[in-house]
């Protein structure tokens, strides 16, 4: 009689856990997850590109040492920034790996300005592949990006409805910060890394 006891009570608390929203909700926390992996994935891709991109110009760019230590210091600057999971709901360090974010792609913009005072580099075909595999990556970033703030989305609206919200705040769930939110139309846009940029805008 208890063990048949002890059955029907695991069945009636998994039954209250299912109807609750807990496990919708452990789910949302996993594809928040699942796309800030993701997200991570790119910018990694883009870091390990770096060094390529600056060696491949080295040769050409005698003269312009400042912007490709400009590019080397910012790629250091993310490289020493580690972030998990766990740290989504650190608003100081997202603050940080994204100011270094945002210094890379201001560096690697201007390294390709300055590319087009160097007609033999753009000639050079380890110079144009890796900027083709740059680009691509910008792109994926973008996407990967998008798809994290709606996983947030759907995440944080789901916890604040009725009833989830009460399951939400008795395990602890809260809000997630919307990394990036503020900035989502620039986001979604395609990246501008371009070869044909105008003396006037140089």
């Amino acid at each position: 009689m208890t063990r048949w006891l002890r059955i029907c009570l695991a069945m009636l608390i998994a039954s209250m856990l299912s109807a609750c929203g807990y496990n919708e909700i452990q789910r949302l926390d996993e594809q928040v997850n699942a796309a800030w992996s993701q997200t991570l994935n790119q910018y990694e891709r883009r870091a390990e590109l770096v060094p390529k991109l600056v060696n491949s110009v080295n040769a050409y760019m005698v003269n312009e040492r400042t912007v490709l230590t400009q590019v080397t210091e910012a790629r250091a600057k993310v490289g020493s920034i580690q972030l998990n999971a766990a740290d989504l709901d650190n608003p100081e360090l997202m603050a940080r790996f994204q100011d270094a974010q945002d210094q890379l792609s201001s560096s690697l913009s201007r390294l390709l300005a300055v590319s087009e005072n160097y007609p033999q580099l753009k000639s050079d075909g380890l110079f144009r592949d890796l900027m083709t595999q740059l680009e691509g990556t910008e792109n994926r970033i973008a996407t990967e990006r998008g798809r994290y703030v709606e996983a947030v989305q759907h995440y944080n609206l789901y916890i604040r409805q009725f009833p989830n919200l009460i399951t939400a705040k008795i395990f602890g769930y809260q809000p997630k910060q919307n990394y990036g939110v503020a900035r989502q139309g620039e986001i979604m846009r395609d990246p501008e890394v371009r070869f044909d940029v105008p003396a006037s805008a140089q």
